[in-house]
């Protein structure tokens, strides 16, 4: 599951604290009886949005004998239960399904139960998480046609135990069983589910029944079905089929999209030493869907969020780092399965590391780094400090899908990569893979098998970082001995809770760095490292592995020095904004000038966000350079902050500069120079905006809100209302929250109807959405507040605009 929490940060601090209840223990669910196959038969009642099924599980008594067989089975209606054509018992309260067996069967004798059953998704009764919004199962999509911008679709969601809303199962992590399903749909429909489509057949009625079949094992969450109409995009790995299933629209962009997918699955492949061990690899795209993806056994999909076309896919793929994510769990998460969500660790730790990887192989270690230090800070912004990565007391499952269980967990295994190093942690991963392949694991037998391979004892790193929370807290101080040519790094743990761990330290000698790597075991600590000449610079963690907070006094020279040599990403970049606070120094302008150059376009982009080119130290040939940057960049999103830089200068000599830049394929680019060119020729970059296909309106619909509000124009406000609340809540931009916060402002104290209407609409839609965060609450509030400056601005159409947002209000609150 690739997690939507990291793009709500904002949204999530401003609504919800994390609740945990000590009291309850959360361990690996009771085996009773094993799963061993499951048949389904299944069709669907549109209109009323429920499901007919049919289904045939065949299970077997794990170790005691029973007479009971208990299935999950939420909200369905349960017409029949037989064995063998005889009837059965059965109890049902909603939630389980308690069959009376006929006879007492015992250990490994297998049977099998025949049940004729409708699933009704809209009457399930369990809430989402942070990173699964709602847990229905079953999900159809504009059922009815009615929505003329929003085809219809099905499609299922099973993590963490909602495969139940839509199958009886037992539906638990620790629980294995291959599969089969019939699926009939009307003929213009597309399906995928798990494994290889054995047979179409076409019916009578104008439906179709399509035939899946899954002969290997996986757990009944990654169980899977997608329906609607769509362009299926052939791609293979070997011989393995890879498709991607999208609408028609987004057919010609499949391969820039999900492109990478083979060259993934044969690098992962290659690195875990374990092949790809599945029959297909499908990816497909559900309109509403409740996350960011999701990993279902060979039939993943992803959420609207990867549709692109390519004047975004220029700029960058947003959805690369999730298809590597969902693809590493074809290992981690589906062939060897978290045996208890305490443990989810061993599913998105691991998925989420698949990112670093992916970067490090793909892009090389810089922007991997990059990557890792945003995940981090990810972690570190969220209230996570107290939280244990492996968790046995929660207060409830959808609790573990945190920026702990992802980011920070992803950040502990580069760390651990670093301390046995590549090697053994490569041949770690495989040992842990083929030992616990097709059943479930914990974080335990990961550890058992790295310390099979290296002979090391690894509890005090798995009981640190696994098993016990928060991380280092640092205040370093230097004590120099010029006598004797040698420094002494003092460091303080200030945390509660002490760390042992090995810190790289970087003694700069002019260009020449030396690195020394020491081990930390106490509180206080103290390590004497020697020196030639007198150092330029010590740095801290040098390599940048260790999940750790530094506190430490450095001058502005130290930066200086810092971002000119430092070779890590979080030490350039934290060079870079410390230095930019100082530009009426000379050399801190310099510096930042000379940080135009980086290799790496990320530090390129944050010095052109940063410098400032009305300071009096600004010189022609920085301007020049910035142009050269503005035309020529090979990134594009450089080419873009550059032309923001320059556009501050509102000066009309630059207006060629822009003229291209509007031309541009990127529409990061683009979106950039018409605010530049507004400020120079207003009516050039008007009647620009004005021409542009809605679809390019919304992908920049920031920049072209900036511009609708300096113009005052009230025609745009229908527009500029439908990214209102995406811009004030889920940007981590607090320019944009601002620039939002003001068309809000603006359209609450409006006469126009229509804007208000898609508004609140959207406050609507964002506050069932984001209800488990208490965003219906902050809907409703803003909603309240619209009322109350309505009533202040006395329009004419006052009455209306009130009844258009008491309705709204009703709405949410229902």
């Amino acid at each position: 599951m690739k997690k939507l929490f990291g793009l709500i940060v904002v949204l999530l601090i401003a609504t919800t604290g994390f609740a945990q209840d000590a009291s309850k223990y959360r361990g690996e669910r009771e085996k009773i009886h094993d799963l061993v196959h499951t048949k389904l038969k299944v069709d669907f009642n549109f209109k009323e949005q429920t499901m007919n099924g049919e289904e045939w599980v065949t299970a077997k008594a794990h170790f005691y004998p029973s007479q009971k067989f208990v299935l999950d089975a939420k909200a369905m209606i349960i017409h029949k239960v037989t064995m063998n054509d005889k009837t059965l018992d059965y109890n049902y309260d909603g939630y389980k399904l308690i069959i009376d067996l006929p006879r007492t069967y015992d250990r490994d004798e297998e049977f099998t139960i025949y049940i004729k059953y409708t699933a009704q998704p809209e009457k399930v009764k369990q809430k989402g998480s942070k990173a699964i919004t709602a847990a229905k199962g079953l999900y159809f999509i504009n059922p009815t046609g009615l929505d003329k911008n929003k085809p219809t679709q099905i499609w299922t969601q099973g993590e963490t135990e909602a495969s139940s809303a839509w199958f009886p199962t037992i539906d638990a992590p620790n629980q294995k069983t291959s599969q089969e399903i019939y699926i009939t749909v009307p003929q213009k429909f597309v399906t995928l589910s798990n494994g290889k489509l054995e047979e179409q057949k076409k019916n009578a009625d104008g439906t179709r029944t399509d035939y899946w079949k899954f002969t290997q094992k996986h757990a009944p969450y990654l169980f899977f079905m997608g329906i609607g109409e769509y362009e299926v995009i052939k791609d293979t790995y070997k011989n393995i089929p890879v498709d991607y299933y999208v609408e028609k629209e987004y057919a010609p962009y499949a391969k820039e999209i999900f492109g990478n997918t083979p060259e993934m699955l044969a690098f992962f492949s290659k690195i875990t030493g374990v092949e790809y061990p599945w029959n297909k690899y499908a990816q497909i795209v559900g309109r509403d869907y409740v996350s960011g993806a999701m990993e279902n056994t060979t039939a993943v999909i992803h959420g609207e969020k990867a549709y692109q076309t390519p004047g975004q896919l220029i700029d960058e793929n947003v959805q690369e780092n999730t298809i590597a994510h969902e693809a590493f769990h074809h290992w981690f998460g589906d062939l060897v399965t978290a045996e208890s969500w305490s443990n989810l660790t061993v599913n998105e730790s691991f998925a989420n590391y698949s990112e670093y990887l992916w970067r490090e192989h793909k892009y090389g270690k810089e922007d991997a780094d990059a990557h890792l230090f945003e995940d981090i800070q990810g972690y570190k912004n969220g209230q996570n400090f107290d939280k244990h990565l492996v968790r046995f007391h929660y207060d409830d499952k959808e609790d573990m899908f945190d920026a702990v269980s992802y980011n920070k967990g992803g950040a502990i295994l580069h760390m651990l990569r670093n301390y046995i190093g590549d090697k053994a942690f490569f041949e770690g991963l495989n040992r842990y893979l083929t030992d616990n392949k097709y059943s479930s694991a914990e974080a335990h037998q990961f550890r058992l098998a790295l310390e099979e391979v290296t002979g090391k004892d690894l509890n005090i790193f798995f009981n640190q970082w696994y098993f016990g929370k928060g991380h280092p807290k640092l205040d370093i101080s230097y004590d120099y001995n010029e006598l004797r040519k040698t420094v002494t790094v003092n460091i303080y743990q200030s945390q509660s809770q002490k760390f042992e761990f090995p810190l790289a330290i970087d003694i700069f000698e002019g260009n020449k760095a030396t690195r020394h790597t020491v081990f930390v075991k106490n509180r206080e600590s103290s390590f004497i490292l020697p020196y030639t000449k007198q150092p330029d610079l010590v740095l801290i963690n040098a390599d940048g592995v260790l999940l750790a907070d530094i506190n430490e006094n450095k001058v502005l020279s130290d930066y200086i020095f810092q971002l000119k040599h430092a070779k890590n990403y979080a030490h350039k970049r934290e060079a870079l904004l410390e230095v930019a606070k100082h530009q009426d120094d000379s050399k801190a302008f310099n510096a930042i000038a000379g940080a135009l150059d980086d290799p790496y376009y990320k530090i390129r982009k944050l010095a052109l966000e940063n410098i400032n080119l009305i300071n009096k130290h600004s010189k022609r040939r920085i301007i020049d350079k910035i142009k050269r940057l503005a035309n020529n960049d090979p990134k594009t999103l450089v080419q873009a902050a550059a032309i923001e830089t320059l556009g501050k200068l509102t000066e009309p000599e630059l207006k060629p500069i822009f003229e291209k830049a509007l031309k541009s394929p990127s529409y990061s680019v683009m979106g950039k120079a018409l605010v530049a060119m507004y400020y120079i020729d207003k009516a050039m970059a008007i009647k620009k905006s004005k021409g542009l296909p809605l679809e390019v309106k919304k992908i920049i619909a920031t920049p072209l809100t900036r511009i609708y509000l300096e113009e005052n124009d009230e025609g745009e406000l229908t527009f500029i209302a439908g990214n209102v609340i995406s811009g004030m809540f889920l940007s981590p931009d607090k320019q944009i929250q601002g620039l939002y916060k003001k068309a809000y402002d603006k359209i609450a104290s409006s006469n126009n109807s229509e804007a208000i209407q898609n508004l609140v609409n959207d406050i609507v839609a964002k506050g069932k959405q984001y209800k488990q965060y208490g965003f219906d609450n902050v809907g409703v509030d803003l909603m309240r507040k619209m009322v109350q400056t309505q009533k202040q601005a006395n329009k004419s159409n006052e009455i209306k605009n009130i009844a258009i947002i008491k309705d709204a209000m009703a709405r949410l609150l229902e």
